[in-house]
């Protein structure tokens, strides 16, 4: 069964978002949820910006 982050590379790769191939392999190797809070990890696939506290906000995987 395939996690949500690597259905999301496969919609940005469809998309023709992502065409990189050293793109796609960092991302393959390094989810986004290792950058978020705890509470905030299960929102790692969500193509939006998270805030992260302290004023701050991650960027949507598609930037």
């Amino acid at each position: 069964m395939k996690s949500e982050w690597e259905r999301l590379i496969e919609r940005f790769i469809r998309e023709g978002i992502l065409k990189s191939d050293k793109v796609i392999r960092a991302m393959r190797l390094v989810s986004r949820d290792k950058f978020l809070p705890e509470n905030l990890r299960g929102y790692a696939a969500v193509d939006t910006p998270l805030r992260i506290g302290y004023g701050q906000t991650i960027s949507a995987p598609h930037n």
